[in-house]
């Protein structure tokens, strides 16, 4: 299969902040951009696949106690923004 051309939008996301440094350097261990590791997971839970091996799943694990996130799944739409 080859490449896909694509047109990219730059847009302005907010993200919780130890979340944001997780994928960070889970972009740069995988040697990706953010944006290409962020279109690479959403495309793998639009058709219900894992997107992560489980060595990879291992790393983010690591990342996460570095970065102290402490976000699961189940936080997912309860996050409040401190003001």
């Amino acid at each position: 299969m080859g490449k896909r051309v694509v047109q990219r939008t730059q847009t302005g996301v907010r993200i919780e902040t130890s979340l944001l440094k997780v994928l960070k350097g889970l972009a740069e261990y995988t040697n990706l951009s953010l944006g290409d590791l962020l279109e690479g997971i959403v495309l793998h839970s639009f058709e219900g696949k894992a997107p992560f091996s489980p060595e990879t799943r291992a790393v983010i694990d690591k990342l996460k106690s570095v970065y102290g996130c402490t976000l699961t799944a189940a936080d997912s739409h309860q996050l409040e923004e401190r003001t």
